[in-house]
């Protein structure tokens, strides 16, 4: 009986040490994990990212440069383009229906093409700054660099609801291009290395996902920073890439925190 009794300690003291070993393996594996990488236009100043149907639409900024593009995922080839005219500077993008809806930085004005033929459909307005945007199915989902995300009615584009984005009690600003993804609001902050994952129904940052190190700048601009989030629904692809980064990373969630 004591040899039983000896037996079962040991076999659950084993367990218990794998199950420790295995609990540190997971916590210590890298919060994500790079799939694939593509090649980028490195002369993209990236500040808004879309891919539907495996299509890459992409807004780029900068005052003469600004453009809406539609690129080829796997050679980063433009292959349609329209140059905003020089006094806007591109930002955030969406794609809704058969509609691209894209914001200008400090113009307060919007515009609305066709996705297809990316023909002007009409322009909009709106108070704040314009930097990123996405939508739930329903609202646009839209920041301005504050920590409030701005929900717009998608045919008139006025303000249906607002809300602060928060972490514990702090407020998280710089709020950039976001990314609606399984009912979860996606958004880079300005300047760091990371994205937040926002309850957009109270705001709270749900967790966080370190991307430091993803991509080491050619050049030393410290505007070159991590801005462009694209999740493909159809396939479940999660892609991220920076402004005027040559390369663009499909990348998997090990963890979040």
């Amino acid at each position: 009986m004591k040899k039983l009794h000896l037996t079962i300690i040991l076999v659950v003291a084993v367990a218990l040490v794998i199950g420790s070993v295995i609990l540190v393996l997971l916590n210590n594996r890298p919060p994500y994990e790079v799939v694939k990488v593509y090649p980028h236009d490195p002369n993209a100043f990236t500040q808004g990212l879309v891919i539907e149907n495996g299509v890459l639409y992409e807004s780029t900024g900068l005052y003469g440069s600004s453009s809406l593009r539609r690129v080829d995922l796997e050679t980063g080839n433009v292959l349609q383009s329209y140059a905003l005219p020089s006094e806007f500077f591109g930002e955030g993008i969406t794609v809704f229906g058969d509609k691209i809806i894209q914001l200008t930085w400090q113009s307060h004005k919007g515009f609305v093409y066709d996705k297809h033929s990316f023909d002007l459909l009409r322009e909009f307005s709106y108070p704040t700054e314009g930097w990123g945007i996405t939508h739930n199915g329903s609202a646009l989902i839209m920041s301005d660099g504050t920590a409030n995300l701005y929900f717009l009615d998608p045919e008139t584009f006025q303000k249906v609801g607002q809300v602060e984005v928060r972490d514990g009690n702090a407020s998280v600003t710089n709020l950039n291009e976001l990314e609606y993804i399984n009912g979860e609001v996606y958004a880079n902050i300005w300047g760091e290395e990371k994205i937040a994952i926002i309850n957009p129904q109270t705001g709270q940052v749900t967790a966080w996902i370190d991307l430091t190190g993803i991509y080491t700048p050619e050049s030393s601009d410290s505007n070159n920073v991590l801005n462009g989030i694209a999740y493909d629904a159809e396939s479940d692809r999660l892609f991220v890439t920076g402004k005027r980064w040559s390369q663009l990373f499909e990348i998997k969630l090990n963890r979040l925190g």
